[in-house]
């Protein structure tokens, strides 16, 4: 089973009350993670314990570049930001490096599973 991971806690509230329902993540993801796919959402530190939060089904996978992002995308992501230079500066703390608009993204959009699956 593959899953998305996310490290802050404060995100963990915005996927339990569905108001996340992206991650744009840094780098080509296309090979990892594919429409139609089914994984695990996680929220906890790195190396250490995780919540489960709930199984979610890949709607959407895009690779793109930072700059190319629209209001909405970045939205999903992070509905505390919509314009690009914040969430610019957002990523560059998440990946503790400098981000510019020329790098490449990978847009993943999922919806959560309801119900158990098996």
């Amino acid at each position: 089973m593959f899953a998305l991971n996310f490290y802050s806690p404060a995100v963990g509230d915005q996927l339990r009350t569905g108001r996340k329902t992206a991650t744009i993540r840094l780098g080509d993801k296309s090979g990892k993670y594919k429409k139609g796919m089914i994984v695990t959402v996680l929220v906890g530190v790195r190396y250490g314990q995780r919540e489960k939060i709930f199984d979610a089904v890949i709607d959407k996978v895009e690779v793109t570049s930072l700059g190319e992002l629209s209001p909405r995308d970045i939205e999903h992501d992070n509905p505390e930001i919509r314009r690009l230079d914040e969430f610019v500066d957002w990523l560059s703390k998440l990946y503790n490096r400098e981000v510019t608009v020329d790098d490449t993204v990978t847009v993943i959009r999922f919806s959560g599973i309801v119900g158990t699956m098996f």
